[in-house]
This record gives structure tokens, sequence and C-alpha cells, in this order.
């Protein structure tokens, strides 16, 4: 009885070892992509945009008292600014931007400077409600904006 117990010890830390070793250097491999949020203190809503988006990349949150630098920077219209802004790889992605038009704009990589989806429509990541319409999300390239998808 003893023997099977050390045995089973044994195999036990032996799976725990190899789990480990197998868990570092997978996220070494394929480490998640760095999103940046900056967002102002009392914003509530940007906590379910984050808790997707860290489903997916590494988020890393920038609270701000004025969130209008970051807005000026990537030339964001003033009618289509929302209450957060997420850069990844060099893009902006303002608002609740459905993680699909987010994974379609880093695997196209196209010559824009970001998406947007105006307002805060319902359904939408971190927004409750229902989807009540399609969601139009624009690109904006050298401060003109044209429609990227629907979804």
């Amino acid at each position: 009885m003893e023997l099977n117990l050390k045995f089973i010890a044994t195999v036990l830390v032996f799976f725990v070892i190899v789990f480990a070793v197998f868990s570092i250097i997978s996220d070494n491999i394929n480490p998640k992509t760095e999103a940046v949020v900056y967002k102002s203190l009392i914003c509530g809503c940007c906590e379910g945009f984050i808790y997707e988006l860290k489903k997916n990349f590494n988020v890393n949150i920038k609270v701000m008292d004025d969130i209008s630098s970051i807005k000026n920077q990537y030339n964001i219209p003033p009618e289509m600014e929302s209450c957060h802004t997420t850069v990844i790889n060099g893009y902006f992605i303002e608002g609740h931007v459905p993680i699909e038009a987010i994974n379609k704009l880093l695997e196209e990589k196209p010559e824009i400077d970001g998406i947007i989806l105006p307002g805060m429509p319902a359904g939408s990541p971190g927004m409750s409600g229902l989807k009540k319409e399609s969601f139009k999300i624009y690109s904006l390239k050298e401060g003109i904006t044209s429609e990227f998808m629907e979804i």
C-alpha cells in the first residue's frame, strides 16, 4: 500500500512539473498582444470592455484625469469619441468595438490609424442590454473616416 501511495505521489508531482514547464514555454512562444486602455477614473462601462479584451490580450490600464490628450494624439473626431481609447500594435480602437473587428484589424493590418464604434450601443462589449441593430465600425486615416465593417 505504501509503495502505491509513493508511486501515485511521484506521478502527480511529475505531472505538476510538466504542466508548469509547458505553461511557461507556451506563454513565451505565444505571448498575448499588449492592449493599452486609456480611461477616466469614473468610467464604469470600461470595465466590461476590459474584461472582454483580457480574453485575447494582455491588458495594461492607464487611468487618466483627462483622456482628451489621447483623443487629440490620434485625431479622433469629437463626434466619434467614446469614454475610452485602446491602443494595440500602433492602432487605436475607440469605444466599445467588438473583438471580431479588432481581430480583423490586427490580421489585415490596413494602412489606417484605427477603428471606431461611435456612441455606446447596447449589446456591444462592456455595454448592457441587447444588440438592437448592426454595429457600424469606422476606420480613420489622416482624419478621414470610412466604413471599416458592419457587425
